[in-house]
């Protein structure tokens, strides 16, 4: 495919990566290290976040190992993927069952963010509650006292209210993934970038947001608060750039899209970062 040239430093929030290859990435792509870090290299991305796929009921201590291993030597950063035990619990039922509910071996435990943050292979974590719910209490206090970025995937399983009230009132840095609406739900999108204005730790992230009403929006109602994403292999990278290079909006709020933003909040992104 045809390189990009557009001038702007591109860093990539929601990259999937399996963790050998011959894996399955999202929606079941195969795709391998090679591949994706040319396909980025065609849309003009210098760096990309990248994590395993979400399984359910699977521990991720070896799929996090896997894409650490072969995020050595290229223009990747690891995140680690985690999962946990709670439902949102807005009923008696619900209540009940994270009342009862305990960590089995597949589930992330408070050493095992320790240990993820104190190894300088990751720099942050990724979650998917509609496949893996929401960490308890004492996972959630082992985030804050790491104080690393979260990178949640948005939508109707994991709505924006939902996520203020599990994830947003604590002290960590939290990306939402798909502004809040995936698969594009505008009234979802809409009411993320609402709550924006109730937390000052909590960014958008651009993949699969395909309506240039709510990406302009939020642009130049939080121009400091939106973060690129691809969505690879999913969407290819070109297609995902094009679509933030369309927006009608100045080239300042684009470069800050592209990369400034996310290096303030994820250092390993930065220009020199690993030199």
């Amino acid at each position: 495919m045809l390189e990009l040239e557009h001038g702007f430093r591109v860093v990539d929030l929601s990259t999937r990566l399996p963790p050998t290859d011959g894996g399955k990435g999202a929606q079941g792509q195969t795709i391998t290290a090679d591949r994706l870090e040319r396909e980025l290299h065609q849309a003009g991305i210098t760096r990309a976040v990248v994590f395993p796929p979400s399984t359910p009921e699977t521990s991720y201590v070896a799929p996090n190992n896997g894409v650490a291993r072969r995020s050595v030597d290229r223009p990747f950063v690891a995140f680690a993927r985690i999962n946990g035990t709670q439902t949102p619990g807005r009923n008696a039922t619900g209540r009940l069952r994270n009342a009862v509910s305990r960590r089995e071996k597949h589930h992330t435990s408070p050493s095992d963010i320790e240990k993820y943050a104190y190894d300088d292979r990751f720099h942050g974590f990724v979650l998917d509650p509609a496949v893996d719910d929401y960490p308890d209490d004492d996972v959630l206090a082992a985030l804050e006292d790491v104080d690393l970025p979260v990178i949640v995937r948005g939508g109707t399983e994991a709505p924006p209210d939902t996520l203020a009230e599990t994830l947003l009132e604590r002290s960590f840095p939290v990306v939402v993934g798909h502004f809040g609406g995936h698969p594009l739900n505008r009234s979802l999108m809409n009411r993320m970038i609402e709550l924006l204005d109730e937390y000052d730790d909590c960014y958008l992230e651009t993949s699969f947001v395909r309506y240039r009403e709510q990406l302009e929006r939020a642009l130049l109602e939080h121009p400091d608060r939106v973060f690129f994403g691809s969505g690879a292999p999913a969407c290819h990278p070109n297609v995902a750039v094009m679509e933030i290079l369309t927006l009608d909006v100045s080239e300042d709020l684009l470069r800050r899209a592209f990369s400034k933003n996310a290096c303030r909040v994820i250092d390993a992104l930065a220009p020199t970062a690993g030199t």
